[in-house]
């Protein structure tokens, strides 16, 4: 036995054994396994999906092949409408899961703090979160016509309460203890927030901004399937109405990967955030 797999107690002759930890798996490896564990599952789908369009058990009237799927993204693309549908979607989201998380922050930390905000605010804040997407569109055209004003402004709305929720609900539950010692420092107001009540729900935080992105996406959907002549919810309208399948696929494969590239991104902060403050 090597000198370094032993050593003598402290009382007696008896020899111990050292217990050496297991050697814990490189980052590197592990996010690889992540990776192609992740992709395992749409890899088998895009197989099954060439599979019974190729051998006809589904009818490519009903169900496009991959192949038709990716022949419509090549022709909008080679029209320059692909990217530029994209583009418009994506700034849309952004812009209004900004203003939307910043108001739900802000709102929802003025709730979760004051008991006085609680029972003025909550109750309606409650009844208008129970309104439908689709509810508040003919309101908004008729406000804001079809410009961008009404789509962004129904992606706010969307964004506004996963983050409100969370936060007034988080604030709530703060250690009671942990507040008081940050007053004992001399905390107070703002500073108190930031500094103490803030980082304690970070973790909640990011959570429903997680939360509100994904509504975000749902909600400009909602906007573009009605008010819309650019954008991939009117992608999916028009071809709808032009009997296009083809053309609906990609405007739902290409929705579900730009949802997933910035649901990732946000995890990143997540983690950063929770890093550096939690």
């Amino acid at each position: 036995m090597s000198v370094d797999a032993t050593a003598y107690a402290a009382t007696g002759n008896a020899p111990a054994v050292a217990v050496t930890p297991s050697r814990a798996p490189r980052p590197g490896s592990r996010r690889w396994a992540v990776v192609i564990g992740g992709a395992l599952l749409p890899a088998l789908i895009l197989a099954v999906w060439q599979f019974v369009t190729a051998t006809g058990v589904v009818a490519t009237s009903q169900l496009p092949s991959p192949q038709m799927v990716w022949e419509a993204a090549v022709d909008l693309a080679q029209r320059g409408l692909l990217w530029q549908y994209v583009a418009i979607s994506t700034q849309r989201v952004v812009i209004g899961f900004l203003i939307g998380a910043a108001l739900g922050l802000a709102l929802g930390a003025v709730v979760g703090l004051s008991r006085f905000a609680d029972i003025l605010l909550a109750p309606t804040l409650g009844a208008i979160r129970a309104v439908p997407s689709l509810a508040w569109v003919p309101l908004l055209i008729l406000w804001f016509k079809i410009g961008e004003e009404s789509k962004i402004i129904l992606i706010t709305i969307g964004a506004f309460f996963p983050v409100y929720t969370t936060v007034a609900a988080a604030l709530r539950h703060v250690d009671r203890q942990l507040v008081e010692a940050g007053r004992a420092f001399g905390y107070r107001g703002a500073r108190l927030f930031f500094t103490v009540q803030l980082p304690a729900v970070i973790p909640s935080v990011a959570s429903g901004l997680r939360l509100a992105l994904a509504q975000a996406w749902l909600f400009l959907v909602a906007a573009e399937l009605i008010a819309a002549s650019m954008g991939l919810g009117f992608l999916l309208s028009d071809s709808g109405n032009n009997g296009r399948i083809d053309r609906i696929f990609l405007a739902i494969i290409l929705l579900a990967v730009l949802g997933k590239v910035t649901d990732s991104i946000l995890a990143l902060f997540e983690r950063w955030a929770v890093k550096k403050w939690a």
